[in-house]
């Protein structure tokens, strides 16, 4: 467990993949209540999440009391969107804030963290995409000194929607 500035961040286990569902639905309901087309309800169940576990790592972030406040993914590849790449960066997918208990700022700790989890294994890039057409997470992670490096125009959702994705990078010092 990691204490960073209130939150203690851990590796999620098999007994958090609901609340991470939970999360993500909760997530996606605010996005929709503020006019942003990205996330659905339902879209990432439990199985999504064991399966991210396996493959890569998920985080959680906690209060004090150890209240789930936020959540990402982090993978060590991301051909479907990045292509084939040497192994250089880790690919941070899903971070959600839980916008009722999070303190502000959560947000920011959370990718702060992730890249800290990239560091430590010597990659020296944090990489992100962010849709098209959301462009006040552009601006979020842009002030979070990422630069755009690209776009992958034609990304297909689980629902088979094909939408753009901005591509991000930020150098990390290792």
């Amino acid at each position: 467990m990691i204490i960073d500035d209130g939150m203690l961040f851990r590796a999620a286990g098999e007994k958090d993949a609901a609340t991470l569902a939970k999360l993500y639905d909760r997530a996606a309901r605010w996005m929709l209540g503020q006019g942003i087309n990205q996330w659905k309800p339902g879209d990432k169940d439990a199985e999504h999440f064991r399966a991210r576990m396996r493959d890569g790592e998920v985080w959680l972030a906690e209060d004090a009391d150890g209240q789930v406040v936020g959540a990402y993914e982090l993978w060590w590849s991301d051909e479907e969107a990045w292509g084939v790449q040497p192994p250089v960066a880790g690919y941070v997918h899903r971070l959600m804030v839980d916008r009722a208990s999070a303190r502000p700022g959560a947000g920011m700790r959370i990718l702060e963290h992730a890249e800290y989890r990239i560091a430590r294994t010597g990659r020296e890039r944090a990489r992100l995409d962010c849709v098209s057409s959301n462009p006040k997470l552009l601006t979020y992670y842009r002030s979070a000194g990422y630069r755009v490096v690209g776009e992958f125009p034609s990304k297909v959702g689980k629902d088979g929607r094909v939408y753009g994705v901005v591509l991000l990078e930020r150098r990390l010092d290792v």
